[in-house]
């Protein structure tokens, strides 16, 4: 007997649409259930690598399986692995965080599924885009000149690392075209902070960039670490002198460690002054605070600016992935990211008259994600959005109260946006290593599964990071978060 005449004879519809609606239906309850019992998991997952293995099978299986089995089998083998980063007590990194509508929106995107390399494989995918990204400008103020409605334009990328190996992409072959046979890659230099997210240094690696022409400038609390306009002259003056170009330097709206703003009008200024430094404004996380009028002033300087990236994934209640990249001039983009194959020849790009968003990011195929930005801005309107915000950086302000009321702990630099970083303490008696001590303390916190945080070195002092903005905390998550530090902290100083 051949392997065929064992087959299921029976017609195979993977897209029958009752099972599409039935199945659909099973797979929210199991999600919205999974919501309701979010605060009974340990928010950092504690099992040990290689947990998993044992629990499936050593093949996939050939006959199909239904769908109870394998929700079953996430709900018994799969979230005990993970780290619940809905959690209203996850409060590590900086939050990824989820909303209704956002998954409404990544519902639509997959569901629809269609692959918008060029305007005629999806035109109302390109041109939803082209309006969805004017708008998140528009609430932003940014001005004309990264608008599709006045002279440049943007797109919806992965995420910020995307955007920026992009942007160095373009600086690169722009200063290679115009130094002509002068040029050398092996020249160029890249300007950073030893704040800035190394997302930086990572694509430069990937653009050709020696990683021995980055400059990480060292900041410390003299500036609550935000990147010196003077120290970065003066790099640049060093490297021009010593026959290097200038090519790349990034400020941040928001830093990782401390959510600190680098001075971007005066870092801005500098870049002018070198006609080949591109100036890329990193706003991943706090970009998105900028939307209220009270936090739009964090962005002067933009106008200075040669490109500037946001993820709403992180703090606009968009589902990950979705990251908002402006740029001043596109046509460098596209120069350098550019393709043109036979098979995609077609009246329309021959037109020049629309936009191709396959010539504007690294991959050909991409995700229709402007539909979920779009019903994210639409179901919450700038108001809900803006409170939104506001909420979250309200509950910080009273996480940063109940620290600086307690002389057991201290705020390491002072809050920005909804993220605090403080520390313990050592005792009187100098007895304490106050890195050791206050390494012992975070572990203990996410080895409780209570909550879940992170740490970051600031001008060589360990500090705790409490990052608040996941969409289901509230004050009272807050408030018990500070009764399991000091437990903690109690309980370390005693042993």
């Amino acid at each position: 007997m051949d392997n065929f005449s064992s087959l299921n004879t029976n017609r195979f519809f993977p897209l029958d649409l009752k099972c599409f609606a039935d199945e659909s239906k099973q797979v929210v309850d199991f999600i919205s259930e999974y919501y309701k019992k979010i605060e009974t998991y340990l928010v950092q997952s504690q099992v040990e690598p290689g947990y998993l293995k044992p629990l499936l099978p050593n093949t996939a299986p050939y006959n199909p399986e239904p769908l109870e089995n394998i929700l079953q089998d996430i709900n018994d083998k799969i979230l005990p692995g993970l780290t619940h980063w809905q959690s209203p007590n996850f409060f590590a990194y900086f939050q990824a965080n989820a909303s209704t509508a956002g998954f409404v929106g990544e519902m639509l995107c997959s569901g629809l599924n269609v692959v918008g390399f060029n305007w005629i494989s999806s035109p109302a995918g390109t041109e939803l885009e082209t309006i969805v990204m004017d708008w998140m400008a528009e609430m932003l103020k940014l001005p004309s000149c990264f608008l599709f409605s006045g002279t440049g334009g943007g797109v919806l990328h992965t995420t910020t690392c995307e955007s920026v190996i992009c942007t160095l992409a373009a600086a690169r072959d722009r200063a290679l075209k115009k130094l002509g046979d002068d040029g050398n890659i092996n020249n160029f230099v890249v300007y950073t902070s030893d704040q800035t997210h190394f997302t930086v240094q990572k694509a430069a690696k990937l653009v050709g960039i020696r990683p021995s022409n980055v400059r990480v400038i060292p900041t410390s609390s003299l500036t609550n670490f935000s990147l010196s306009p003077q120290s970065v002259r003066t790099a640049i003056e060093q490297d021009i002198e010593a026959g290097l170009v200038p090519l790349y330097i990034c400020g941040t709206i928001g830093t990782t460690p401390s959510g600190t703003v680098d001075p971007l009008e005066e870092l801005g200024k500098i870049s002018e002054e070198f006609e080949l430094l591109w100036f890329h404004i990193d706003a991943a996380y706090a970009g998105s605070a900028c939307i209220c009028p009270e936090y739009r002033n964090y962005m002067n300087g933009v106008e200075l600016a040669d490109s500037i990236s946001m993820n709403p994934h992180k703090w606009f209640l968009t589902n990950l992935d979705c990251c908002c990249l402006w740029v001043k001039k596109p046509h460098l983009l596209i120069d350098s990211l550019s393709t043109k194959p036979e098979i995609l020849n077609n009246v329309a790009t021959e037109s020049n008259e629309v936009v191709d968003y396959k010539d504007w990011q690294i991959a050909l195929s991409r995700r229709f994600r402007a539909i979920k930005l779009w019903v994210v801005i639409r179901r919450y309107g700038l108001s809900q959005l803006m409170h939104h915000i506001r909420s979250d950086v309200r509950l910080a302000k009273h996480f940063e109260a109940l620290v600086v009321e307690d002389p057991m702990f201290e705020i390491v630099v002072p809050s920005m946006f909804a993220l605090v970083c403080f520390r313990l303490k050592p005792r009187a008696d100098e007895s304490d290593d106050a890195t050791e001590l206050n390494k012992k303390l975070l572990l203990a916190i996410n080895s409780s599964g209570g909550a879940f945080m992170t740490h970051a070195m600031l001008g060589g002092v360990y500090a705790i990071r409490c990052a608040i903005g996941t969409t289901l905390t509230e004050e009272h998550h807050v408030d018990n978060l500070w009764k399991l530090v000091k437990n903690k902290a109690s309980f370390i100083l005693k042993s």
